[in-house]
């Protein structure tokens, strides 16, 4: 059995177009029209599919191809539909349409499964809207309540609840509570390493952990022309010294640390008025627990020295930490199996980004699949990947659900 390529591909650059940008990318937010408009699509392809289509509180689409024995627990494969704000056409979106793509080349070979298999679409996985990321996944699967996801808020003070009624997708269906044989999810890598190694394949076996934080720093908003230098407390200053210090603690622990300053608001925003105020993240990712806690105490030794320097007021909030992740052995060994069942060139890799996968490793067993991406670039609207590299990842995807779908029950 093969895949549709040509079918995926052009699924893929039908959904390109809602949120489409002048540069080839996608700026489709969470719960904003577009994303509605992109879930329309999807539950649309879906129920053209056959499938049930259900939808739980906090969003989540769950499209069900029903097994032959009922009983058993589904296998789940699927990803997100939401971007960046200067995204691509495939972060997330691949791993959707991949799920719904071995779904329908089930259909067209009227091949049945003993496990009912599920194409799923988890909400606000990016996180650019409504922080922290995953949070939909991971109130699915215990880390939060549904509650606290439900009341995350945007810039402008709209929550992910207010949104997710708005668009119509609030569902009825309890959050999580679902048995799974297995979770399965097919991303392109959003790093360089497959595509230096030429590997059409990664075969995933955990994830960095990760820890985002909130940093306000108060000074004193002044006039830019009599205030002399030596008796200012110029907040934008002391954000400016942190971001260094942030980009030095991840040049201290190489090669796996990643450090980010990626959003910095200032106010009063004018050009002759020293700013009071200064809000920005920062983001820390490292696979070893011990090292994100030691890149935590720099951070903060560093926000006290410069308010004290500065005379500035100092607020430092970690809003999210997602510890590092080992994926289930079997479901890392089905990967590999079908790599190399299928002849496709394949190897070894971590993540570097998170996933939802990883908050669903809590509550089932799963994995992750990786294909390459163009210079390895994601996040930006040029990112690319090639359509034999989305073919090779789809079937795999397809050898590997069906590995779980139609095993022996233990």
């Amino acid at each position: 059995m093969h895949i549709n390529s040509d079918r995926l591909w052009d699924s893929l650059m039908k959904m390109a177009r809602i949120g489409a940008t002048d540069k080839g990318g996608v700026s489709r937010l969470a719960l904003t029209d577009l994303d509605k408009e992109s879930r329309d699509l999807f539950v649309s392809w879906c129920r053209e599919a056959h499938c049930t289509v259900r939808v739980d509180r906090l969003g989540n689409i769950f499209a069900r191809r029903e097994g032959t024995d009922p009983s058993r627990p589904a296998v789940l494969t699927g990803s997100h539909l939401d971007t960046q704000p200067t995204g691509g056409r495939f972060d997330g979106v691949y791993g959707v349409l991949a799920a719904l793509e071995v779904i329908r080349t089930l259909n067209d070979h009227l091949r049945s499964t003993h496990a009912a298999i599920e194409a799923v679409v988890w909400t606000n996985e990016e996180g650019s809207r409504f922080a922290p990321a995953m949070v939909a996944s991971g109130a699915f699967a215990g880390v939060f309540d549904v509650e606290y996801a439900m009341a995350r808020a945007d810039l402008d003070g709209k929550t992910l609840g207010e949104e997710l009624t708005r668009i119509g997708y609030g569902g009825d269906e309890p959050v999580g509570r679902r048995k799974i044989a297995a979770f399965f999810e097919l991303h392109i890598e959003q790093g360089p390493i497959l595509e230096a190694e030429r590997k059409s394949i990664g075969v995933v076996t955990g994830a960095q952990g990760q820890r985002w934080y909130e940093v306000n720093l108060w000074g004193q908003e002044a006039h830019a022309g009599p205030t002399p230098m030596t008796r200012r407390h110029d907040a934008l200053l002391g954000a400016s010294r942190v971001v260094h210090e942030v980009n030095r603690i991840g040049l201290a622990h190489p090669p796996w640390a990643c450090a980010t300053v990626g959003l910095l608001n200032v106010h009063p925003n004018s050009r002759n008025t020293i700013p009071g105020r200064a809000f920005f993240t920062v983001d820390f990712r490292h696979p070893d627990e011990d090292v994100l806690a030691q890149m935590d105490r720099q951070l903060r030794r560093c926000v006290e020295q410069v308010s004290a320097e500065l005379g500035l007021n100092t607020q430092l909030r970690q809003i999210w930490h997602s510890p590092a992740v080992a994926f289930d052995p079997a479901c890392i060994a089905s990967v590999r199996r079908a790599a190399s069942r299928l002849g496709v060139s394949h190897m070894n890799i971590l993540s570097g980004a998170g996933h939802d996968a990883c908050y669903l490793n809590r509550v089932a067993p799963t994995g992750m699949i990786f294909i390459p991406c163009e210079n390895g670039i994601s996040h930006n609207e040029v990112e690319n990947a090639s359509r034999e590299d989305v073919a090779a990842g789809a079937q795999v995807l397809l050898d590997v659900v069906l590995q779980h779908a139609t095993q022996t029950v233990k």
